[in-house]
């Protein structure tokens, strides 16, 4: 017998804000209740220490039992819904992140006090051992590959265009086949998504190279039914299913892991596509024991990370062998991309102060971060610390640096936490009327008028720093009663802390002038849209060690600039001779791209080199 860890992540489900002192209570399999704790301000609990099965049942691909235990948990929390969760899933040396959304009790007399979510069982396991999963849907599941095609022969098929490849903030998922009109369809953000389908279809004790290589995969099908419209060109209201006889394995409520979450935080924009073609491959796969497909064998990859071999050589050996990874930065949702290098104690500029900033507005929030106090584009001591907290609360690596993972999440909470300051919750501001509301407010209040109340409040702290933001929950509670006194103080009003008639006109007063001196919104021009490159033919000799002339200056050029991108290639003098800072750049290339590091320019070097000419 092993054990596992499980931590527990617990958010307003209305506004994904944290919920602090939650009550949880652990109960064994054989009902018993076993450990009891509560959440921190951030939403969070400790790791809990629970026994799971031994790791090694969990590389065996003949075993065919649960390879981990299963725990019962209730989630408790006065003014909200009672969550009780069955079938939480933990694994020997694996720490497991469980997602709790509490729903806002309704103020009924009959309201809902109480709900039960059942996680489905993990896909390693045979799914005949499981009640839930329908045995009609697993014989499916064995039968059919990971391609729809429509019954109804009145819907078109797919018409190849150009379409842009980018990485969605959001992502629809359909709870069911395409064709079950009663299923539910849930949006969710992508990285979530990834997430919760690789620690759903694959265990996380397997190789790191198996689980980079199964995340490439599950990453690129997602994209590629996005890319190709595939259901959406079809009438259909979703982006993909979970239903593992025609996609991926989505389970709602269902906890992820630690070593795949970290995975999926550096690779979560990388994506399999063929030389020549910008589309996302079709990276078809099953399980390789209870379904078998000309596509990827999820458990073949654990053998072949085993012998040795790299995420893009096990790709290889089930798809073809001019597939190679691709990067995009261009993310939906989130408008600036990771600068390039890791920022850490003693960098400086503005991707530092960006940084600062955005972690100063998240830790209203998500009150455990520390502040930083002088937000001016040096990373000191209270910047790292604040950084180490954030990891810490995301479950991220926790080494006070902020390199690609890190800056993507902290990009994503800043977005998913400010898009909240608007009254609307998908973010289009409404108007706040004519005239203020005529209601009086004061702690214990909630409702539409206290929204707008913190709606106000918020807006009027980006101006004025006498003024602090609060959380916009539709609660009146002490922390907003604060600001109010400190708006009431601010602005010549008795500092009561109530949102009487006084109050409101000062709060209407203050807004519309705040928004009437503000310059007015300028849209800048379009930039010019580059000259698409014509590179020129492979030359047909093998470039190396020794090599000179044009065509070794042509790839010293372009090496040069895709440096810009990639910083990891060196910088090389544009001589025309092929030595080994040239061949150390190569094989910089060759290694972010996805290709065999040989240090040799041949066909596919050099067609990977010209197909970044064009990548801005």
């Amino acid at each position: 017998m092993g054990k596992g860890q499980l931590i527990l992540q617990v958010r307003n489900n209305e506004n994904s804000l944290p919920v602090a002192d939650a009550h949880i209570i652990l109960f064994g399999p054989d009902g018993r209740a076993m450990f009891e704790t509560f959440t921190d301000a951030n939403g969070n609990t400790e790791p809990l220490e629970l026994e799971a099965p031994d790791k090694a049942f969990t590389l065996d691909e003949t075993y065919k039992h649960p390879a981990y235990s299963e725990w019962q948990i209730d989630v408790r929390k006065d003014g909200f819904v009672t969550s009780h969760i069955h079938g939480v899933e933990i694994i020997d040396t694996q720490l497991a992140i469980l997602p709790v959304n509490l729903h806002a009790l309704i103020d009924q007399a009959n309201a809902r006090t109480d709900e039960d979510i059942y996680i489905t069982p993990m896909l390693p396991v045979l799914p005949e051992s499981a009640q839930t999963i329908p045995h009609q849907e697993e014989k499916e599941r064995q039968s059919v590959p990971k391609i729809f095609v429509p019954s109804n022969p009145h819907l078109p098929a797919f018409d190849p265009v150009e379409r842009e490849v980018f990485i969605p903030d959001f992502i629809t998922v359909h709870l069911g086949a395409p064709t079950n009109t009663t299923a539910q369809n849930v949006r969710i953000r992508f990285c979530e998504y990834v997430k919760n389908v690789a620690s759903s279809e694959i265990y996380a004790t397997w190789p790191h190279n198996s689980l980079v290589a199964n995340v490439h995969v599950i990453v690129t099908f997602a994209l590629n039914r996005i890319y190709t419209e595939w259901y959406r060109s079809r009438g259909f209201s979703f982006d993909i299913t979970n239903s593992t006889a025609f996609d991926q394995y989505y389970r709602p409520g269902a906890q992820i892991f630690e070593s795949i979450s970290n995975v999926v935080d550096q690779y979560m924009t990388t994506y399999v596509h063929r030389i020549g073609l910008e589309n996302p491959f079709f990276t078809s796969f099953c399980s390789g024991t209870t379904a078998t497909c000309a596509g990827l064998s999820q458990w073949g990859t654990v053998t072949l990370a085993n012998q040795g071999l790299t995420p893009i050589q096990i790709l290889r050996h089930y798809y073809p062998n001019d597939v190679v990874l691709a990067e995009s930065d261009n993310i939906r949702g989130i408008t600036e991309s990771f600068p390039g290098t890791p920022l850490r104690l003693g960098s400086t500029g503005d991707a530092v102060r960006r940084m600062q900033n955005d972690l100063n507005r998240i830790r209203v929030n998500f009150p455990l971060i520390t502040q930083i106090s002088n937000p001016d584009g040096t990373f000191g001591e209270d910047t790292e610390r604040a950084v180490r907290i954030y990891q810490r609360s995301f479950n991220l690596i926790q080494d006070g640096v902020v390199g690609k993972a890190t800056w993507n999440c902290i990009t994503r909470t800043y977005a998913a936490v400010t898009r909240m300051a608007a009254l609307d919750a998908e973010g289009e501001r409404q108007s706040i009327g004519e005239t203020p509301p005529s209601v009086v407010l004061r702690r214990g209040s909630r409702g539409a008028d206290v929204r707008e109340m913190q709606f106000l409040l918020n807006f009027i702290s980006q101006f004025n720093e006498g003024v602090p933001p609060v959380i916009q929950d539709s609660l009146f509670e002490e922390q907003d009663e604060n600001a109010v006194i400190d708006f009431q103080r601010t602005f010549g009003l008795p500092p009561d802390g109530v949102v009487g008639p006084m109050t409101w006109n000062k709060l209407y007063a203050v807004y519309r002038g705040i928004q009437e001196s503000r310059p007015p919104m300028v849209t800048p021009p379009a930039p010019p849209i580059p000259p698409i490159v014509t590179p020129p033919p492979f030359p047909g000799n093998l470039l190396r060690i020794g090599s000179q002339g044009g065509d070794v200056r042509q790839v010293q050029t372009w090496l040069n600039g895709v440096r810009q991108r990639v910083p990891d290639i060196p910088e090389l003098n544009v001589d025309g001779v092929f030595g080994p800072i040239t061949q150390g750049a190569v094989m910089a290339f060759q290694r972010h791209f996805g290709l065999n590091p040989d240090g040799i320019v041949g066909a596919l070097t050099w067609a990977e080199l010209t197909r970044q000419q064009n990548v801005t």
